[in-house]
């Protein structure tokens, strides 16, 4: 394996990093190369954020390193080892199972290679991703950030006409993750209940070190990272909520210790809104429903606190920290409905006039994306496509609109069409959209992943050339099914 020296690519040698935490956290080994690589899609928006000339992005160099065929300068590359809860039971042992660390940037962000092959973790399976999923979570991780949602990054994605074999015989990829860190919950409670104490420690030293520094001056450092985490988590639920994101395997290795969405799986954007929607086809109990993502959040959070109780060591303490999640999702999520709603603050009648519509919308079924969409340009003057005739019980409807134009008359200069504008996005990655852009990718036409990306990066905008990518999902939308196995 080749160690590229160029100067306008990716040099990974800021210290400090994960790779100083000690072999006990994990196993320093090199990708499984990927043959006869291609490019699948780029983001010159993460390339940005890494400070990567698009010129590298474009030369064999950068190809090569991004499918696991050559090394970064600096390069260390390493699985780590954790464990966690997967379905609400104890898993036990997990670990990056398909995914590399190739070292952090000066930046402060890690790269991370995921379906780079086998590591000591991958319990049976092949260590590889295939093209389906790797679309998707390249496409979904750029669209999250586009709506202003915490996200792991994706900079880059290969593949390659190796076979990989899941229900049936597929194609394989690399897509190229970024974040400022891996970390999970399941670090925590792979330490904590394997007894390794010492590393618990250093583990939560470095994440608070590096990353939650005002915790340090904290009378309880590990209460006020327990409660940090918390704070961050509980925004990044709202925020889902908000948008009608839905994850679909929130299990407790799948949720970051920073707050970011992670480990994009069976995901889904509602199209009809329905709270108790289940978005993984191998989720046979519901536990991830989208109704349930915020009771699932906290779960996860208790479950890391029993992790750090070692370290906090007074359940007081802890109980406190976990408890501003109860007041601190409902105030998030009251916050981002007002503003989906045009008003800078929740307020009152914001609340029950939320209430209301959702329950309403939850009995039609309404589309959730075009409905706000549609009442934020109705509200600015547009009103093209009226509200009203994504209804059938027009009187039900009316009345809320009535409702609604009393509050904003109400409230005068306090409510904003433009903040609606800002805050209804007019496209989200539905399942339809991405499989359209499967289908094309599996003849060698990447061109509509890269066009989809480009949309999904200023969701907020019209796109009058891509009108359709904000309409109704076509019929057989509603049976596409998508699971754990990818």
């Amino acid at each position: 394996m080749n160690l590229l020296a160029t100067s306008s690519g990716p040099v990974l040698a800021r210290p400090g990093g994960f790779a100083n935490l000690g072999p006990a956290f994990y196993t320093e080994l090199l990708p499984t190369p990927l043959p006869d690589p291609y490019w699948v899609g780029t983001s010159a928006s993460s390339a940005r954020l890494l400070g990567i000339d698009a010129g590298w992005m474009a030369r064999d160099d950068a190809l090569q390193a991004f499918s696991g065929n050559a090394l970064l300068p600096g390069s260390r590359p390493l699985a780590s080892v954790y464990s966690g809860h997967q379905f609400g039971a104890w898993a036990g042992q997990l670990g990056d199972g398909r995914a590399l660390l190739l070292g952090e940037t000066a930046q402060g962000q890690e790269i991370q290679l995921k379906g780079s092959g086998l590591t000591p973790y991958s319990r049976m399976g092949d260590g590889r991703a295939v093209l389906r999923s790797s679309i998707r979570e390249f496409l979904c991780s750029e669209a999250l950030h586009g709506l202003g949602i915490p996200t792991t990054r994706a900079l880059c994605m290969t593949g390659s006409d190796a076979p990989v074999q899941r229900e049936e015989t597929e194609t394989a990829a690399v897509v190229t993750r970024v974040a400022p860190s891996f970390i999970r919950f399941g670090h925590f409670e792979h330490f904590s209940y394997s007894g390794q104490h010492d590393e618990l420690k250093r583990l939560a030293d470095f994440v608070i070190d590096r990353h939650y520094p005002a915790c340090r001056a904290a009378v309880q450092p590990y209460a006020a990272l327990l409660e940090a985490v918390t704070r961050r988590t509980a925004t990044l639920i709202a925020q889902w909520q908000a948008v009608g994101f839905c994850h679909g395997v929130m299990n407790t290795d799948n949720m970051s210790i920073l707050g970011l969405t992670i480990d994009y799986g069976p995901f889904q954007f509602l199209d009809g809104f329905d709270p108790g929607h289940i978005c993984n086809h191998s989720d046979h109990q519901g536990r991830y429903a989208y109704q349930r993502q915020p009771g699932i959040a906290h779960w996860n959070l208790c479950a890391l606190g029993q992790a750090l109780m070692p370290l906090i060591q007074d359940s007081d303490a802890a109980l406190a920290a976990l408890d501003t999640y109860r007041r601190a999702f409902p105030e998030e999520l009251a916050a981002r409905m007002a503003a989906k709603l045009g008003f800078g603050q929740a307020c009152e009648g914001t609340g029950r006039l939320t209430d209301e519509l959702q329950a309403l919308m939850a009995r039609e079924r309404t589309d959730h994306t075009i409905f706000w969409r549609r009442l934020a340009r109705q509200a600015a003057g547009d009103g093209a496509e009226p509200v009203r005739d994504l209804f059938i019980d027009r009187a039900a409807i009316d009345a809320w609109l009535l409702q609604f134009e009393e509050l904003t008359a109400q409230h005068g200069r306090g409510h904003s069409p433009d903040l609606m504008l800002k805050t209804n996005p007019a496209i989200v990655l539905r399942n339809h959209l991405a499989e359209q852009a499967i289908a094309r990718a599996k003849l060698k036409d990447f061109s509509l992943v890269q066009d989809l990306l480009a949309a999904l990066e200023r969701p907020y905008d019209g796109h009058p050339a891509h009108a359709d990518w904000a309409g109704f999902p076509p019929d057989w939308a509603s049976h596409i099914q998508i699971s754990c196995s990818s």
